[in-house]
């Protein structure tokens, strides 16, 4: 494998009644991210949280926030998620006209940058703006739903997502959201991924948010 993984869960599985005592039970478990799923009801066909459940979230961890903004036209709300506690950035290159423009917006709010790539999504979007992107998140599923399975498609272009990076930007990490679990948690990490997005298999599972990070954890490190 070569490379540390890290464990991000997604809060968009989790128990929203209870959700800032979920969050610090991921980080007690040894998360290392907390993603955060914004969805606008446009751009996904579900409607999710805002810039106050993400100060919420800050308010209750020291993790990195990677914000996954599924919404039309980021470079309208990027200024208020960034005052909110967001560490990461992460947009859709068909959901803005100036892909481009937006990165540099979020980096220059002092946030790292990252672009989203549904499965439909070549990686050659990331041509020309791999030199100010800082997260690449690969979707294995369409967008807007948790607790659907990896489109098996999808596998290839990680791999090819990861040969980008190497060659154009080393330090950026590699994210893949959408069926992330035991079982297929070492596919995608051998494919490249060293970040791992799972909602419902770490908030959802039986055992425990703790033991489904350790779970990921083992699996990966089969790889």
């Amino acid at each position: 494998m070569g490379r540390p993984v890290r464990i991000a869960p997604s809060i968009l599985s989790a128990d929203f009644a209870r959700l800032g005592d979920q969050v610090r039970a991921a980080e007690d478990a040894g998360a290392d991210v907390i993603h955060v799923d914004v969805m606008d009801g446009h751009f996904v066909p579900n409607i999710t949280i805002g810039p106050l459940v993400v100060s919420a979230v800050r308010a209750v961890t020291s993790l990195p926030l990677d914000v996954h903004l599924m919404i039309e036209q980021p470079e309208r709300f990027v200024a208020a998620f960034a005052e909110a506690g967001a560490d990461i950035l992460t947009v859709h290159p068909e959901a803005t006209v100036h892909l481009h423009r937006v990165l540099q917006q979020i980096r220059g709010l002092g946030l790292r940058a990252g672009v989203a790539l549904n499965p439909s999504t070549s990686e050659h979007a990331l041509a020309y703006v791999g030199a100010y992107t800082d997260l690449v998140l690969v979707m294995t599923v369409n967008p807007g739903f948790g607790g659907q399975r990896v489109i098996p498609e999808v596998f290839e272009k990680i791999a090819r997502v990861r040969a980008f990076l190497d060659a154009h930007s080393p330090s950026a990490w590699l994210s893949v959201d959408g069926g992330i679990d035991p079982q297929t948690a070492p596919q995608v990490v051998a494919a490249g991924a060293d970040t791992l997005v799972a909602g419902s298999a770490i908030y959802a599972a039986q055992a425990g948010i703790a033991a489904a990070i350790g779970a990921l954890r083992l699996a990966a490190a089969t790889a």
